[in-house]
């Protein structure tokens, strides 16, 4: 069976060139953003489930919105202080667009990857509202587990470990905890959105060379 993102044509592989598989070779890219950027990238990739190599592809693979960005921070120059350097793996196609813009347009690389993460403020504001929901559905969860593993207990004593109800309803306990364990966990992995504050998202400057 073919990976989920590969492209198949009824049911057969699509073509596959070699310059493709070069454009997805990794490489390492160091940019200078800010500790916010930074973190909206962890976040939205953690909430999304995905790389981060694959985020990036992602905004880079965004001509349109790269040369929107480009035109807008022209002939610009990114103040360096509360500047984090970062380095990255992304696809090696990704990096070639960054770079191909980048110098069409004398935009700094830096500023593309800024301005195009913040079009990722959207997601984040809704996937924080969507994680208050999780958090308050699995407060829920964990009393309705107490509550069922209590009944398995009062049944236990009174019909005995081997009473088929009692097998049943354990196993079906069994499969609850481990829902609410993973549930639990995926919390635990994803509650950085939780401080996150689109607000300190405006802290890059640039300076324009007349």
């Amino acid at each position: 069976m073919p990976p989920k993102d590969e492209k198949t044509i009824d049911g057969s592989l699509a073509f596959i060139t070699s310059s493709g598989l070069r454009g997805k070779q990794s490489v390492r890219a160091t940019f200078k953003l800010s500790a916010t950027c930074i973190e909206a990238i962890s976040i939205v990739a953690a909430q999304l489930g995905i790389k981060q190599k694959s985020l990036f592809d992602h905004l880079a693979q965004d001509s349109d919105s790269l040369n929107a960005i480009a035109r807008e921070v022209q002939n610009a120059r990114v103040k360096v202080e509360n500047r984090v350097q970062k380095t990255y793996v992304i696809s090696r196609q990704s990096l070639s667009l960054l770079d191909e813009i980048s110098r069409a347009f004398n935009a700094p690389r830096d500023a593309l990857v800024e301005f195009s993460v913040r079009r990722l403020l959207p997601v984040i504001d809704n996937e924080q509202k969507k994680y208050e929901t999780r958090k308050a559905a699995y407060a829920g969860i964990r009393k309705h587990l107490e509550k069922g593993r209590h009944l398995l207990g009062e049944m236990v004593a009174q019909l005995g470990e081997e009473d088929p109800l009692v097998i049943r309803l354990s196993a079906v306990m069994d499969a609850y905890a481990s829902a609410a364990k993973a549930i639990e966990t995926f919390l635990q992995r994803t509650q950085g959105i939780e401080d996150f504050d689109p607000g300190e998202f405006d802290q890059l400057e640039v300076h324009y060379d007349r």
